[in-house]
């Protein structure tokens, strides 16, 4: 046994495993820069001036900061609004997606339930065929969704890959808590709020950052079903702000004569459409980890 431990220390002090030790980390350090490295840019360049923007083709650090990006945009109401917008549909957007993805995975689960194998096909099926864009657009003109909130979030209310992953969790909770309760006087809404919802935190968690993300950054759904300008979401305005040869001044309300930082502007502006889907991960860090990957071994 002794010998047996001694060759596997040798074996991973060799100067083999030192040098794909060295590559590894040489390697994952360049895929970081690569990934930070353009954030911090942007960053900066949002705190810098227009004239330091125009001079210096990369830095990290403004040489003088300044915040005439952030004030003015605070200061448009086409910007305040889009973001109102967008923070309302992801909000409303993931409760909706959340709630159905739970509330019809719980009965999949059960394997008595009547139709269940044809139900599951079906969303197997959707996993492989889709609509596609066009027959999607008339299905949402034909419920007169067109110019609505709505819009956004119905045609995309249940993933079908979450769909599964989720009702596998629930296939793995015990059954003898789900039967005491029912002993208990629970009926099967009891049993859901009472016990299975508590269990899955993580899993909700998980797929709560998921459908937030996708709503936050989703760009298509508004473009195709969105024509009134004031209903434009984040992603969209900041498609516009940063599109070669944009009228920046004119998309915000602003006369094209008054300076404004069109360049600070547009760093901004990306700053303030990817911070807060960042900041919210460190708060769902601690579920991410074991929701991520529960409930997708086990049928």
């Amino acid at each position: 046994m002794a010998l047996l431990r001694t060759r596997a220390v040798r074996h991973y002090d060799s100067f083999g495993s030192r040098v794909f030790d060295v590559l590894n980390v040489v390697l994952l350090l360049a895929l970081a820069a690569v990934t930070i490295l353009p954030l911090l840019y942007i960053l900066a360049g949002s705190f810098a001036t227009e004239s330091e923007i125009d001079t210096r083709p990369f830095f990290l650090w403004p040489e003088q900061v300044a915040t005439d990006a952030y004030e003015f945009m605070f200061a448009t109401d086409t910007f305040v609004r889009a973001l109102l917008t967008t923070v309302g549909v992801t909000l409303v957007g993931t409760l909706v997606q959340v709630g159905l993805t739970l509330t019809m995975a719980y009965p999949l689960a059960k394997r008595q339930l009547p139709g269940r194998v044809l139900i599951l096909n079906l969303i197997i099926f959707t996993l492989v065929f889709s609509g596609g864009m066009i027959p999607t657009y008339l299905v949402v003109r034909s419920l007169g969704l067109l110019d609505s909130y709505w819009a956004l979030i119905l045609p995309l209310a249940v993933n079908p890959f979450y769909l599964l992953i989720v009702k596998s969790f629930f296939q793995e909770l015990p059954e003898a808590l789900e039967e005491a309760a029912r002993i208990d006087g629970c009926n099967e809404l009891g049993v859901f709020r009472r016990i299975v919802l508590p269990l899955s935190k993580p899993v909700i968690a998980t797929f709560s950052l998921f459908y937030a993300v996708g709503i936050w950054n989703d760009y298509m759904s508004p473009l195709l079903y969105i024509n009134d300008e004031r209903k434009w979401t984040l992603q969209v305005l900041v498609r516009q702000l940063t599109a070669p040869n944009a009228d920046s001044a004119n998309m915000l309300g602003q006369q094209s004569t008054v300076f404004f930082p069109e360049q600070g502007l547009k760093f901004a502006v990306i700053v303030l459409a990817t911070l807060p889907i960042l900041l919210v991960y460190p708060f769902l860090q601690k579920h991410f980890a074991k929701g991520v990957l529960i409930g997708s071994v086990k049928e």
